[in-house]
């Protein structure tokens, strides 16, 4: 057995059918859905419960994520779209049409998150017109929150479907 088949053993490139692609889309929906605009969602819930300082922090960070986001949008964010654009083209194109199958998990996986990117730029832009209190800030962060989990519940349901659709058909059922 050569260098190559082993390699291609332990990686297994058929993306669908391996565990830890479904291990990663499940950590990253996860993770994506407790981190609203880069903030960490118990700090939402420590401080409406406790206040003081726990609001304190929560304000601070959200200026700081909001001013941070707003600045790469518009300093560089026509070129991050044409990037982005042109990276997605290419991946279903090579997925869809050609018919590779990591192609596709990479755009099953990293398109919705491409979504949520913009469900954040549109609360940080919604952030930076409101006024500064713990109400309005914590109101978007949820709304924000609860869209990341309803992108993250569609994408895991196509996702699974198309993994199936792709097991049943060409794997070692199909």
């Amino acid at each position: 057995m050569n260098l190559y088949s082993s390699i291609f053993e332990v990686i297994d490139m058929r993306s669908f059918s391996n565990l830890w692609y479904w291990i990663v889309l499940a950590v990253l929906w996860s993770s994506a859905s407790h981190w609203a605009m880069g903030v960490p969602f118990d700090l939402v819930s420590r401080a409406r419960r406790n206040g003081g300082q726990a609001e304190q922090d929560l304000l601070d960070i959200v200026r700081i994520n909001v001013n941070r986001l707003i600045y790469i949008v518009e300093v560089s964010g026509l070129v991050i779209l044409a990037f982005g654009c042109f990276f997605f083209t290419g991946l279903a194109t090579l997925g869809f049409y050609y018919g590779i199958e990591l192609a596709q998990a990479v755009f099953l996986l990293l398109f919705p998150v491409g979504l949520v990117m913009l469900i954040n730029i549109s609360a940080a832009r919604k952030l930076q017109r409101t006024e500064v209190g713990l109400e309005p800030v914590a109101k978007i962060l949820t709304r924000c929150r609860i869209y990341t989990q309803i992108v993250g519940m569609i994408s895991i349901l196509i996702t699974s479907l198309w993994g199936m659709y792709q097991n049943f058909s060409f794997g070692v059922l199909g």
